[in-house]
């Protein structure tokens, strides 16, 4: 079931999560195609000392207002709604189902309060997840089996690139 973006933010609020803050001092996030070709802007790769490759990606605001990034689990790209006031990953039960990822309906349970009663999911652990050349291990998610309209990528991600910014309609990440 999918829903309007309205009641996503009222779900992501309710389990912790805010919609973007369009401010300069924000954590971002970017986005690769299946193809392994850039679907943002990416920045010319740099060695940087000890430290390795940098990069940087660019993500332009969507006409709604909001910053998309298409992740990458096990090779399955999901759009998700960059949300820097998540605590945490929530993932659709319908992407984390394509990612492999599954959870037994006795184990959904509320995961949180909402303005409409309560929100049930699942916690889970992403093994991998990819954006662009940034991967993280290990990722905190909670899997919202039915009325998350889009997937939310939070900071249990977003914390592991070491520069998240917004310049004008611009969301940079850059290590």
């Amino acid at each position: 079931m999918r829903l309007p973006l309205a009641c996503v933010m009222i779900v992501g609020l309710a389990v912790g999560f805010a919609l973007p803050v369009m401010e300069a001092d924000k954590d971002l996030a970017g986005a690769e195609d299946q193809a392994g070709e850039s679907a943002i802007t990416l920045g010319a790769a740099q060695q940087i000392g000890q430290q390795g490759w940098a990069q940087e990606v660019m993500l332009e605001r969507e006409p709604d207002g909001h910053f998309y990034a298409d992740v990458f689990v096990e090779g399955v790209p999901s759009r998700m709604l960059v949300d820097t006031g998540a605590s945490v990953v929530a993932l659709t039960g319908e992407d984390a189902l394509a990612m492999g990822l599954y959870w037994d309906e006795n184990d959904v349970a509320a995961v949180a309060q909402g303005a409409s009663g309560a929100v049930y999911g699942v916690n889970t652990v992403v093994p991998r997840m990819r954006l662009g050349d940034f991967e993280a291990s290990d990722v905190r998610a909670v899997i919202i089996p039915e009325g998350l309209g889009i997937s939310l990528l939070g900071q249990s991600f977003l914390e592991t690139i070491d520069n998240v910014r917004i310049a004008d309609d611009r969301m940079v990440l850059e290590n």
